[in-house]
């Protein structure tokens, strides 16, 4: 067995404790695995519909144990047969061959993948694992990274803080307010992901269902394909080359890619909150953030997990360019290409759980930020000339931007210009109410909204 230390992709060695859950859905065992189940099932199934003699109670139990107990030795058996074949799928009816020769199924051994052809195995297999790594594996992930933000929002729904637009001081939000904006995409993004229907299908050589219609012109195979992938809770799609058009799989993989892209802009965001000291990191003991600069505490959660983010999204990018294009009824382009969804999804993986243990570290520096939204009385310039204007006093933008653009306006300043703007009292007692730290809009209210 090879060292962990020799692997060559990092999802199987260094990230590999992350990246585990997925492996049994995504590896090469698995996708012989997942294969042999669907091969099995195509047999029983011809069995239902009366095409082929009854299985006895044994035979089914037989069946369902060579799918259930798969083992890595069959596997290996399947691949001898391979170096032969230069061919997956047929390797795997000669397998099936071999393992019931022996058994009262021996009579059955032509009909094991009759009329198919190794796209109707292999998509419905591959789809299987889209749907159940998404279902156990990703979602959970998501739904956990999700729940921390809305806890540190929670947490920092009323602290106001100084945005930032162009990268200027801008009027004042809070920090839950910021976090609730991703919260909500990203609870948008997740419901589309989780709402996904796959498709898959079963038709043939070049999508017309020819070999079985040609065999067995008695049988209904539309509703018998469409009721075949109906049992994996799947939705078939009949009008196919002999690839399924891949369509609805990008469809879904854009939604990750989105979901991702907007977890880049997060990871982004903290980064900069935590140089600009808005948050700061816990310190673990006995970790290392620079081997010559011992005071250093890195951002590496957040920095890994936009670099694993943009690596996922640059192989989503590329099934939606590829994955898209056939020539003539198929070419084998595909095919590789489809062996790497593993590897999008497992950097996918590898940057959420970052991004977890990221949000585990980071708090509010709130003497920091109050320091500094304290330090900026010119922040609330937008509601002092707005409110001028709202009784009708001329030149009220002119008058605010006179007295604060490109400058650091203090508290004494503003109360001064307050007590000497021409304006009835009542006004002047409105501008005299603002501060940074009240002027917040709606900003609690809205986060409320998102987080509950």
């Amino acid at each position: 067995m090879t060292h962990p230390l020799n692997l060559l992709s990092s999802l199987d060695g260094r990230y590999a404790d992350s990246t585990a859950p997925l492996s049994g859905h995504f590896s090469e065992f698995a996708f012989l695995r997942d294969r042999v189940r669907i091969e099995l099932d195509f047999l029983a199934a011809l069995s239902k519909i009366g095409l082929i003699r009854p299985l006895t109670s044994s035979e089914s139990a037989q069946l369902e144990s060579v799918k259930s107990n798969f083992t890595i030795a069959d596997a290996e058996s399947i691949q001898a047969h391979e170096r032969k074949t230069r061919h997956d799928v047929k390797a795997i009816e000669y397998f099936l061959q071999d393992k019931l020769q022996d058994t009262s199924l021996k009579d059955l051994l032509p009909w094991i993948h009759f009329g198919l052809t190794s796209e109707d195995v292999n998509n419905i297999a591959q789809v299987i694992a889209l749907r159940d790594s998404r279902d156990t594996v990703l979602l959970p992930v998501l739904n956990a990274l999700i729940n921390s933000l809305v806890e540190f929002a929670k947490q920092n729904r009323a602290l106001p803080m100084l945005a930032r637009t162009h990268g200027q001081f801008a009027v004042p939000t809070t920090l839950g307010k910021e976090f609730a904006i991703y919260i909500a995409r990203l609870k948008t993004a997740r419901d589309e992901i989780s709402a996904h229907r796959f498709e898959a299908k079963l038709t043939g050589a070049v999508g017309n269902l020819n070999a079985l219609q040609a065999s067995m012109p008695q049988v209904d195979w539309l509703t018998f394909g469409k009721e075949f992938i109906a049992g994996y809770d799947l939705v078939s799609n009949p009008i196919t080359t002999q690839i399924l058009p891949y369509d609805n799989w990008i469809r879904y993989f854009d939604a990750l890619r989105l979901t991702n892209s907007i977890l880049i802009d997060f990871s982004q965001d903290v980064w900069r909150y935590i140089s600009d000291g808005i948050l700061k990191q816990a310190v673990v003991q006995g970790e290392v953030g620079s081997s010559t600069m011992p005071q250093k505490v890195n951002p590496i959660d957040f920095e890994n997990a936009e670099g694993n983010l943009g690596v996922a999204n640059a192989l989503f990018t590329h099934y939606a360019q590829k994955l898209t294009v056939s020539r003539l009824q198929r070419d084998l382009s595909d095919s590789t290409v489809r062996r790497t969804f593993g590897t999008a999804l497992g950097h996918t993986l590898v940057a959420w759980l970052n991004l977890q243990r990221g949000m585990k570290r980071i708090a509010a520096d709130e003497v920091k930020i109050k320091a500094e939204l304290n330090a900026h009385w010119e922040v609330i310039a937008e509601g002092a000339q707005t409110i001028l204007r709202a009784i009708g006093k001329p030149g009220a933008y002119e008058s605010l931007k006179e007295q604060t653009r490109g400058r650091i306006v203090a508290e004494s300043d503003y109360r001064l210009w307050c007590e000497a703007v021409d304006v009835d009292e009542e006004t002047r007692g409105r501008l005299l109410s603002l501060s940074p730290e009240s002027y917040i809009g709606l900003a609690i209210q809205l986060t409320d909204s998102v987080i509950g």
